[in-house]
Formats: structure tokens, sequence, C-alpha cells
């Protein structure tokens, strides 16, 4: 869905309507996605690092690993919630994972 399927044309104008919520809401989830995953990409090179310059020290080698597990956790739990949204879609036959207001 676009922006310009939203609209209404009214008195030559084309005026928002609450379907453009629709719209709002998946490009917001879109964005907070990206940005979830470029976080977690993000972690991982810096645990990376972290790992490959820690000198053998026992202290810097854990907090890389650390790290880096929180960012795996992090792509599981995004890869797990995906999954359930779509056994729930796929058992129930409802659409959850697209915003659609009714009309």
């Amino acid at each position: 869905m676009d922006w310009n399927s939203c609209l209404q044309t009214i008195g030559g104008e084309k005026i928002p309507t609450f379907k453009c919520l629709e719209v709002v809401f998946a490009r917001i989830l879109t964005i907070a996605v990206s940005l979830a995953v470029l976080a977690l990409f993000i972690m991982l090179v810096v645990g990376g690092f972290k790992f490959l310059t820690s000198g053998g020290d026992q202290k810097a080698t854990a907090s890389a690993q650390q790290t880096m597990t929180f960012a795996f956790a992090g792509i599981v739990l995004m890869v797990i919630a995906f999954l359930i949204f779509r056994i729930i879609e796929v058992y129930t036959g409802v659409t959850i994972t697209k915003f659609v207001i009714p009309q």
C-alpha cells in the first residue's frame, strides 16, 4: 500500500483518511525491524572486533563473548517471533503481520 491509495479526493484536494494509518504503521514497522537488524549486525561486528583485540585477556574475551551472545540471542528472538506470527496465521487464517483497518 502506498500514500496515494489511502488519500481521498474531497473538493479537488487529496485528504488523508484513517486508511493512511496502515501505511504509517507498515513504514514504522519496516524501519524498526531494519534498525534492529542493523543494531544486531553492529553488535556482532563489535563483539568480533573485541574478541580479536582481546589479546588473551580473560575479561576482554568474556566481554566480547557476551556481546556476541546477546547479538545472536536478539537474532534468534526476532526469527522466533516471526515464526510464531506465521504459525498463528497458518492455523487460524487471521493475518496478523499486516495492519489493516476494516472498512
